[in-house]
């Protein structure tokens, strides 16, 4: 009998994480595989910022810090919101977690009680549901389709909400699809949000950076939400800082009150010493940073055209993050050996088998139609990667 509880079991694993560990497992028996599940830069943390990590070692900063971070680096996101984003946040309404992860599920925490209503616009990122799930939560996903740059519209916005919605979750830039939302788009979505006074949405801006058409618009730039919006960002895709686990809001004091004394029930504050790296990239100009988002741009077009030659695949061009998210529809059906494909988790499967390159399935990001392919990775593991995809893939019928 198990004794682990229902909340435990109702969970499902995440996806990218599952697919990544299944690669590991692979690897370590022998096997050439090739992992783009995980959506980690592969360029390695900036030479500066490590040099402040240092510092604060040297410094001391090894006693326990104040739950929502340093008042030094709360200010230096103050500061970066302002420069970056046009954003006005105050200190206080800042609070930095353990990765932007934690930052979102205080949020949730804060805001959501059972029996309330989130929209979840899909493709969306695999933690989103899962997490809105574990408390209580309702997720209502908005679909849509690669024929429309999977964004919502502000009628399927409207449709969606009910006297009983309190929140919704999106990323902008999207990961699993690299989609981003313009200034005018997020304008008219924002129209729809403000009616509903209490009506709050986590903007999930970490890939804010990595963005090829131009500066990334933040949605409480608009001042008709700004009330009602928690930005959400950290360090760990845009300065290649995964391992340090620092992510952060910016919202209504009120909101940032109640993620701080969750957060103090919970981890307190994070890693100090991250902590102090963390000044040093919030004080960067972005310009840093720009030799990672140009060798990204470059990687995605380069995908895009080999992909573009393999027949069947359905493409879009993602605007920013590091994901393409081809629609694979056009398999469905088709077998090789005693591999029948009838889904995305199907095709992501059968590629791992026979073309020994691990994808995410898109049914794990509320897209079934879908596989997300990470283009964090070498020109050379790309084109080998899709060398393999595309051979695999003439053998069905």
């Amino acid at each position: 009998m198990s004794h682990i509880s229902e909340r435990v079991k109702n969970m499902a694993e995440s996806a990218t994480l599952a697919m990544a560990a299944k690669s590991r497992e692979l690897k370590a028996q022998g096997i050439d595989i090739i992992s783009l599940s995980l959506g980690e830069p592969d360029f390695m943390t900036p030479d500066f910022i490590k040099d402040a990590a240092k510092e604060g070692i040297d410094q001391n900063y090894s006693h326990y810090m104040p739950v929502p971070g340093y008042q030094d680096l709360r200010e230096a996101i103050a500061g970066k919101f302002k420069r970056d984003n046009g954003l006005n946040y105050t200190a206080n309404q800042i609070v930095v977690s353990t990765g932007a992860k934690q930052s979102i599920i205080n949020v949730i925490m804060s805001l959501v009680n059972e029996g309330d209503e989130v929209i979840i616009p899909a493709p969306y990122w695999v933690t989103y549901y899962e997490q809105v799930a574990l408390f209580g939560g309702i997720p209502v996903v908005i679909e849509t389709s690669i024929d429309n740059d999977f964004k919502i519209t502000p009628g399927q916005l409207r449709s969606a909400m009910t006297g009983k919605t309190k929140l919704m979750i999106f990323s902008n830039p999207c990961n699993p699809t690299g989609t981003a939302y313009s200034k005018d788009e997020l304008k008219a979505l924002a129209e729809v949000i403000a009616t509903k006074s209490d009506f709050f949405v986590i903007s999930d801006e970490i890939y804010e950076h990595i963005n090829f058409v131009g500066k990334n618009q933040s949605l409480a730039a608009f001042d008709n939400v700004y009330n009602q919006t928690i930005t959400v960002n950290g360090l760990s895709k845009a300065f290649a800082m995964t391992g340090w686990r620092i992510g952060y809001i910016g919202a209504p004091v009120e909101i940032a009150k109640a993620c701080e004394k969750i957060q103090g029930q919970f981890t307190s504050g994070t890693c100090s010493i991250a902590q102090r790296a963390a000044i040093a990239a919030m004080n960067a100009d972005p310009s840093k940073i720009q030799y990672m988002v140009d060798a990204f741009k470059k990687r995605r077009d380069l995908v895009l055209e080999k992909l573009g030659e393999i027949k069947g695949l359905k493409l879009n061009v993602p605007e920013g993050a590091f994901y393409v998210f081809p629609d694979v529809t056009n398999f469905f059906g088709k077998s090789y050996g005693s591999h029948t494909i009838n889904s995305a988790t199907d095709f992501s499967m059968y590629l791992l088998d026979e073309a020994k390159v691990a994808l995410v399935t898109g049914e794990a990001f509320g897209d079934a139609n879908c596989v997300r392919l990470s283009y964090a990775a070498s020109e050379d593991v790309l084109l080998e990667a899709i060398a393999r995809i595309k051979t695999a893939l003439e053998k069905l019928s």
